[in-house]
């Protein structure tokens, strides 16, 4: 079984059977991340991505507030940093959402409070994304005199140019209705049900067989990044592949025995 590191405060690590829980606890700063933080939340989603027990990610706050996005005292203190050191920071915050987005693992986002600039990217980046209703998002940075450059490939994927376009320029904040009517996110409750719903959301994940997920998500990603005409061979290989594994035919005998796959509990 591979490791599950042991992280400080500013990251928070529960186990529930197939289920890992990471937990942003900076509560003190609204979940704001910086430095340390980033590097923590990376090493535990890559920790719960190449563990064979694991199925499930669910990203979530503590407190109040999902996540305000970066640390205006971490941005403030990049300034001061050399062109090299700069690049190399922001490199860092770039490998933590292309290792969330690369895991073979569901990610889901638990939402509460409000997701601001880097927030609402880890919002983008997950595979589902439940809200309550009282939640309010933004891609502020621009109000800082910034731009939300590495979270930008994964927002307009999730809610295209055009929405991306107006709520980047604006930096305006919007609500979880409007989210969800973007695609930013899948589901919207009251609070006192998000727990509820987001468990909703892990128990139909873990109705899948793992290596079925993982090729799913890799089809989903590697598909939208071309363009239609040249997918064919792609989608062709993708299917015969999962047929013939063992997974699929474990599946499809399932199905015609009117039983639970192996996978099910």
């Amino acid at each position: 079984m591979a490791y599950w590191p042991r992280m400080a405060a500013g990251i928070a690590l529960t186990l529930d059977g197939p289920v890992a829980h990471i937990v942003l606890a900076r509560p003190e700063v609204r979940n704001a991340f910086d430095g340390a933080m980033v590097r923590e939340l990376r090493e535990a989603v890559g920790a719960a991505s190449v563990r064979d027990d694991i199925r499930v990610i669910v990203l979530a706050g503590r407190g109040a507030v999902f996540c305000a996005g970066a640390d205006v005292e971490w941005m403030k203190a990049a300034a001061g940093f050399t062109r090299e050191l700069n690049l190399a920071d922001a490199g860092e915050l770039a490998d933590l959402f292309e290792t969330l987005d690369r895991s073979p693992k569901a990610v889901v986002a638990c939402v509460q409070g409000a997701a601001l600039g880097g927030g609402a990217g880890l919002v983008a980046v997950a595979d589902i994304a439940v809200a309550e209703e009282g939640a309010r998002f933004a891609f502020s940075e621009v109000r800082l005199g910034l731009v939300p450059a590495v979270i930008s490939p994964y927002v307009v994927r999730k809610i295209g140019v055009s929405a991306a376009r107006e709520l980047f320029l604006t930096g305006e904040r919007f609500t979880a209705a409007r989210a969800a009517a973007l695609g930013l996110v899948h589901r919207v409750v009251p609070l006192d049900e998000l727990d509820k719903a987001v468990d909703e959301r892990v128990q139909e994940l873990l109705q899948a067989a793992p290596g079925a997920l993982a090729a799913a998500k890799n089809l989903i990603r590697r598909v939208s990044a071309r363009p239609v005409e040249g997918v064919r061979e792609l989608t062709i290989e993708a299917i015969a592949e999962r047929r013939a594994s063992a997974e699929g035919q474990e599946g499809l005998d399932a199905f015609l025995e009117k039983r639970k796959p192996d996978w099910v509990a």
